[in-house]
């Protein structure tokens, strides 16, 4: 068997449209939505031209609500920007933040010590 060569959060969200919008704040962009049918649940994927991805999920049954993603990034300041947030300085050297998406969703980013 092959090992995995990648792992790809899902939050769940209860408007993926607005989620995928406030995500864009930290650089990701959509790659793609799936609707099984009108009025149904969207699933949708994001991702930075880095190769960081998120999965938006409307679906109830895919990932418990109020998840906790972490993303690590060599610009700390323009998440501070972004986010209206100061990132703390961590006793192992690394900047982090956190705040909360519009869903309840945890969202630590973090900038590794040089």
């Amino acid at each position: 068997m092959a090992h995995p060569h990648e792992a790809i959060p899902t939050l769940r969200v209860t408007n993926a449209p607005a989620a995928a919008a406030w995500y864009a704040r930290l650089g990701f962009a959509e790659d793609w939505r799936h609707q099984h049918g009108p009025g149904l649940p969207w699933f949708i994927s994001i991702s930075t031209p880095e190769g960081a991805t998120l999965f938006l999920t409307e679906h109830e049954g895919d990932c418990s609500p109020r998840g906790n993603v972490f993303l690590v990034t060599h610009d700390i300041a323009s998440a501070e920007a972004a986010l209206q947030t100061t990132a703390q300085l961590m006793p192992w050297g690394d900047r982090e933040l956190s705040v909360l998406d519009p869903d309840g969703n945890r969202v630590r980013v973090s900038q590794p010590a040089k």
